[in-house]
């Protein structure tokens, strides 16, 4: 015991330091970005990356901010809430009903359907932009709000997170018996199956929110007007007008360093906020899942 108690010490100094080593490599960049946004141009460059602002400087790069382009940023934040929320919506409206069917109903097609959901799973979503690019221009519907929403609305992840929690949560029996008291298929699903799906529900609505919020090739190449950008492509513009990254436009340059690091903590704050609010309950609905199947 003596001899490895030394031992068992120097492991877990060791792992403290290693543990403390990636806390600092992940949270200092995260600091400095949050002070960054309370430094002037000029601060931002001469003062010590750790030394923080002042609230006069922020609220002035947050005035500046919002009155780029006449307020196209709330513009952008609007059009990200928009599109990211309509289609949380239609995935929820498809994914969990297709999950369903895929795992407890037994029809022609059936195997076939969840390899090809697998397939299309594993595929880089930019391979598909192109050809949904010119699907949707055949149809006359680039540069709409449809352009973004209905692609983003197409998760295959969420149809195959569904099958897996229908798969293994909930007792075939259990469904059988509603069956069996009269139930149709439908009313089975909306009165027994669904009620038990609340786990699997958060589940994809959050990563489709996530994966919607961060999407940024796709609207790029839907949307040629500015108007309907979100937030992610806008920083785009938001780069392009900042002296930093574009020397060219030097003194007439519209956008300051400490600008943009607002406008990226901006963007990524929704994201953020869904988590945090999310999280809690996301972990209750995955144990009371997991003691209900």
């Amino acid at each position: 015991m003596r001899t490895d108690h030394p031992a068992r010490t120097a492991i877990r100094a060791l792992i403290a330091v290693l543990l403390t080593a990636f806390a600092l490599f992940f949270v200092l960049p995260m600091v400095w970005l949050v002070l960054a946004a309370t430094k002037t141009p000029a601060g931002l460059l001469q003062d010590a990356p750790l030394a923080p602002g002042s609230i006069a400087s922020l609220l002035d790069n947050w005035r500046h901010l919002m009155s780029f382009q006449d307020g196209a940023v709330a513009t952008w934040m609007g059009n990200s809430v928009l599109y990211a929320v309509l289609s949380v919506a239609l995935t929820l409206l498809v994914s969990i009903p297709a999950g369903y069917a895929l795992a407890l109903m037994s029809f022609k097609g059936r195997r076939l359907l969840l390899i090809v959901t697998l397939v299309v799973m594993l595929m880089p979503a930019t391979a598909l932009v192109l050809p949904i690019f010119l699907e949707f221009s055949y149809m006359g519907l680039v540069n709409t709000a449809a352009s973004v929403v209905l692609p983003m609305s197409f998760f295959p992840f969420g149809v195959y997170l569904t099958y897996i929690y229908f798969s293994t949560s909930v007792p075939s029996s259990l469904l059988d018996s509603a069956r069996l008291d009269g139930c149709s298929e439908s009313a089975t699903f909306a009165r027994v199956a669904l009620p038990l799906a609340k786990p699997v529900v958060a589940l994809v609505a959050f990563f489709s929110f996530v994966t919607n919020w961060n999407n940024f090739f796709l609207p790029y190449v839907m949307l040629p007007n500015s108007d309907n950008y979100p937030m992610q492509v806008g920083l785009t513009q938001m780069l392009a007008a900042t002296p930093t990254f574009n020397p060219v436009v030097g003194a007439n340059a519209e956008v300051q360093p400490p600008e943009l690091v607002l406008a990226t903590l901006l963007s990524i704050t929704p994201v953020l906020l869904v988590f945090l609010f999310s999280q809690r309950f996301l972990v209750a609905g995955l144990t009371a899942g997991a003691t209900k199947g």
